[in-house]
Order: C-alpha cells, then structure tokens, then sequence
C-alpha cells in the first residue's frame, strides 16, 4: 500500500512538473527536428552496422520493426528519403560534403534532447567558445547513435535466437512455449529500450546522477514507451488518416508516433528528477553546468 501510495506520488509530481516545464512544447519541438534527423540517423545506423552485418538483414529488421510501428506507407516514405540520402562517390568533395551534412543531421535531435533534458533539470551549461561547445555536443550525439546501432545489434542477434528457439519448441511443445517466447522477446526489447534510455539520462544532459536512479527513471519510461508503442499502433489502425490528410497521411502519421515517443521521453525525465528527489539525491551539475532557478515575479 505504501509502495503504491508513493509511486502515485510521484506520478502526480511528474506530472504537474511536465506541465510546469512545459513539456508538451518542448516534445513538439524534438519532434521537429526528429522529423528531420530521422532519415539520416537511421542511414549513419545502417552505414555502421553494415561492417557487422549484411546491409540487407540490417534493413529488413529495422524496417520491419517501423513497418510496425508507423504503417507501411510511412515507412517506405523513410525508406525512399534514405536511398535518397546516399553520398555520390562520383566526387570527392561532394561525398565530404554530403558525410558533413548527414552528421549534422544525425546528431541535431540528440542536441535538441539534450537542451530539453537540461531544461527539465534545472541545469545549464557554462558558456564556452562556441565552436568549442558545438563540437562536443556533435561528438556526444554521435557516441550515442553508435550507442543506438550496438543495442540493434545485441536486439537483433538475440531476437534472431529467440526465433529459431520458438520455431524448434513449437514443433514439440504446446502453444504455451509460443506465449513463453513471446513474453521472452518483450522482455529482451524492455531491457533494450531501459538500456538506450539508462544512457541518455547518464550521458547525455549535464546533471550529475547516480545509475540507480537513471536505471529506475529508464525502466519507468521504457514501460511507457512499450504501452505506447501499442497504444498508438492501435490509434493508427483504427484511424483513417489516409481518408483526413490524403497523400499526407504517411508524414502525419510518423510525426504522431514521433510527438508520442517525445512525450514519453520527457515525462521519463521529470519522473527521474522526482524520484532522484525522493532518493534523497538532487540532480547535481556537472563541472562544466550550473544550476538555474526560474522564479515568478509579479508586478
């Protein structure tokens, strides 16, 4: 009873402090720049993983899992912006130039996330030379899309695993080990999603946390993320957005599941922040941040 009592707690808490924050805005702009980030992100993934793996499982994995997600429209949408995206190797220049600009673009969302969760936080970073600062935050971005692409790895090759193992058993076993199997599978995608998630709260913003509370604040928003992963597939299904915004649908549909996911992000954020609080741990900056304090003067 007591557990409930503050876990309910600190959901309101989260909660007033998401509205406060004003984090409805802030998930419309990461969805912005999401929108814009996506293709290239996915092609600097895909480019990457492409030295472990065959380019063409690489592909039909990571669009069959968006496939489930936003609907096949929208994701042969990405697909057609990603094989439009490829860097020319007909010139050297163009090819540096085109590299230069997918990073930029890659690594724009994991910037714009990183100001949020500052901003959540109550923390900003220490001017420094601007270049100086930009680099770093690309530098930081860029380390967690690689962090992104080894997690796809480890997914897929376990996701890999659990197939071949469910389809052995089924042939032997009643159709409990196929339910086994897929609770297996869910829990493997809950771990990888607290993994990614445990990263961009430890890593990313310029507080300082313990991972206690940056694993519990992941698992609290990986479950989010999962019910709605669901919660919206299911929107999308039942919904006749084709019917609403016609040719628009597919990009329309990609922004809702990205706004979601954005939502979900940031109320992980507050929910982190408030339970640091009740750990009796306050969200520290690092050597290079300060603390802010946002105060209401009337006049």
């Amino acid at each position: 009873m007591k557990i409930a009592k503050t876990f309910f707690s600190l959901l309101s808490e989260s909660f007033t402090e998401f509205l406060n924050d004003k984090g409805l805005k802030l998930s419309a702009s990461l969805s912005y720049y999401t929108i814009f980030s996506l293709a290239p992100m996915l092609l600097v993934i895909i480019s990457t993983l492409s030295f472990f793996m065959e380019k063409s499982t690489i592909q039909g994995e990571l669009f069959g899992q968006l496939q489930g997600l936003v609907g096949p429209a929208a994701t042969q949408q990405l697909q057609e912006i990603i094989q439009n995206a490829q860097v020319s190797n007909k010139s050297t220049l163009a090819s540096a130039i085109g590299i230069a600009t997918l990073l930029i673009g890659a690594t724009g969302v994991f910037a714009e996330m990183q100001d949020s969760i500052n901003y959540i936080w109550s923390i900003k970073s220490k001017p420094e030379k601007g270049w100086l600062a930009y680099l770093k935050n690309r530098l930081l971005s860029f380390s967690l899309i690689l962090t992104l692409g080894f997690l796809l790895i480890v997914s897929l090759g376990a996701n890999a695993i659990v197939e071949v193992l469910s389809s052995e058993l089924e042939a032997y076993f009643s159709e409990a080990s196929v339910i086994f199997f897929y609770l297996m599978n869910l829990a493997l995608v809950l771990t990888v999603i607290t993994a990614l998630f445990t990263v961009i709260f430890k890593v990313l913003p310029d507080g300082e946390l313990r991972w206690k509370e940056c694993m519990v604040g992941a698992g609290f928003t990986a479950v989010l993320f999962l019910l709605g992963k669901f919660g919206i597939s299911f929107y999308l299904g039942k919904s006749n957005l084709g019917a609403t915004y016609g040719a628009s649908a597919s990009i329309i549909i990609l922004l809702t599941w990205i706004y979601y996911s954005s939502i979900i992000l940031y109320f992980g954020a507050e929910f982190t922040k408030a339970y640091a609080k009740l750990d009796g741990v306050a969200i520290a900056p690092k050597k290079h941040a300060v603390l802010i304090v946002r105060n209401e003067v009337d006049q």
